[in-house]
C-alpha cells in the first residue's frame, strides 16, 4: 500500500493532528531562558575575576618595573630556526 492512497492519506493526517505535536513547548521555552539568563550572568562573574585579576597583575607589574624589562627588539629570522626540508 502506498501513503498516496486516500485512505492510508487519511489516516496518516489523523494520525499527525492527533498528535500532540506542541505538548511541551513550554517547558522547553522556560528551559532555554533560564539557560539564557544563568550563561549571561556566569559570563558577567567570569569578566569581573579576569578583569580583577588583569588589574591585580598590571598593579605588580607597575610597582616592579625591575623584574619585568622590555625584551630587545627582534626580527622573526633571528628568532626562528633555519629550514631544511627532509625528503
Amino acid at each position: 500500500r502506498s501513503l498516496l492512497q486516500p485512505q492510508r492519506f487519511c489516516d496518516f493526517l489523523t494520525l499527525r493532528l492527533a498528535s500532540p505535536g506542541p505538548a511541551g513547548v513550554h517547558r522547553q521555552v522556560l528551559f532555554v531562558t533560564v539557560g539564557w539568563f544563568a550563561g549571561y550572568y556566569l559570563m558577567r562573574r567570569m569578566e569581573y575575576v579576569h578583569a580583577k585579576v588583569d588589574r591585580e597583575l598590571f598593579e605588580y607589574v607597575r610597582q616592579h618595573p625591575e623584574d619585568f624589562k622590555a625584551a630587545d627588539k627582534r626580527r622573526i629570522g633571528e628568532l626562528l630556526e633555519d629550514f631544511y626540508p627532509v625528503r
